[in-house]
């Protein structure tokens, strides 16, 4: 089989197509016959040595995958093959196969979900439901901001934020992202700019007051750098910031700010969520299938890249230039 594979900690242009021999499924684990493959924040810092988790070289980046069960080992009896599944395999998802552990990682798709919007769904909308629901436990009626609203996670924050009842401002770093948000379902839009000194940030603190009708009651962040500070000075009396990701860099708040507002600083770390709570997890993922199937989600595949080219999906995702999901597609 081909798998595009890092044999080296480096960028993306580092990465190297090679024919490799097929995995076996041991013991509770499925062989899955790959068909897509999203693109994913965390594939770019893996394969640079920058994320938690740091796989034996050489291994190919992509933590989610659709396709069709090949074969199962033993043990294994809630799948079967030849069914169409999804699966957050962790890592190993840019090759035409992969095995992953049954338990808690692979879950059967509705028979017309493509497999290109199958394999956007659960890491970023995974992560935007527990982060939304368990972490700041959003209410109908509230005020939910989302910075890098573009995005995979952010776009699926925009979606469940409404689908929970929220007024939802989508902030982006251009008017085009902005207005892919609010086609969404964003209710109003807010474009920041490049860069921000202090006084862009207070500025920018009161333009997300503005869009918020006074104030903010949930943030989801997930850009980081000289966003959040800002995103924070917005918040109501006992707001919820979550911190989701870092493209911009990691941001240095000042605590005082959460003393003077009695607000929460929530971090969202989905994949040790669904290790530890993997019962709770199974339950939000059948949540966002009924949310599909009642159309009232929808991964944005934006751009297909064939296998050999999985890297410049990674280089697309690292330098800020996808609106919604991009997806290696391999056939």
């Amino acid at each position: 089989m081909k798998a595009l594979l890092s044999k080296a900690a480096g960028p993306p242009e580092t990465l190297v197509l090679e024919e490799t021999p097929p995995p076996v499924p041991g013991a509770g684990e499925i062989l899955i016959d790959v068909r897509a493959a999203s693109v994913n924040f965390p594939d770019a810092l893996m394969i640079q040595d920058l994320y938690q988790f740091k796989p034996t070289r050489p291994f190919a980046p992509g933590g989610e995958v659709a396709g069709v069960v090949a074969q199962v080992g033993d043990g294994v009896t809630r799948i079967k093959v030849g069914e169409r599944v999804l699966a957050s395999t962790g890592w190993g998802g840019f090759a035409e196969m992969a095995v992953v552990a049954e338990k808690g990682r692979v879950y059967k798709i509705p028979d017309k979900m493509p497999f290109d919007e199958a394999s956007s769904l659960l890491m970023t909308y995974g992560t935007s439901h527990h982060a939304l629901k368990d972490r700041a436990d959003l209410k109908a009626g509230e005020s939910l901001l989302v910075l890098g609203a573009a995005g995979g996670v952010g776009l699926a924050a925009v979606e469940l934020g409404k689908a929970m009842g929220a007024r939802v401002i989508a902030a982006a770093s251009s008017q085009e992202k902005v207005d892919f948000a609010l086609a969404a379902g964003a209710d109003v839009g807010v474009v920041y700019p490049a860069k921000l000194d202090k006084d862009g940030q207070k500025a920018l603190s009161e333009e997300f007051k503005k869009a918020g009708g006074g104030g903010i009651d949930v943030v989801y962040d997930g850009v980081g750098g000289d966003y959040a500070e800002p995103a924070i000075r917005a918040l109501n009396w006992e707001g919820r910031f979550l911190v989701v990701g870092f493209p911009a860099g990691i941001p240095k708040v000042p605590l005082n700010l959460a003393l003077l507002k009695g607000c929460q600083i929530v971090g969202v770390f989905w994949g040790a969520f669904v290790a530890r709570h993997p019962d709770r997890n199974a339950a939000n993922i059948e949540d966002l299938f009924a949310l599909y199937e009642q159309g009232r989600i929808r991964p944005r595949v934006s751009a297909h890249y064939p296998l050999e080219r999985g890297g410049e999906a990674i280089r697309a995702l690292m330098d800020r230039k996808a609106s919604g999901k991009l997806v290696v597609m391999m056939e």
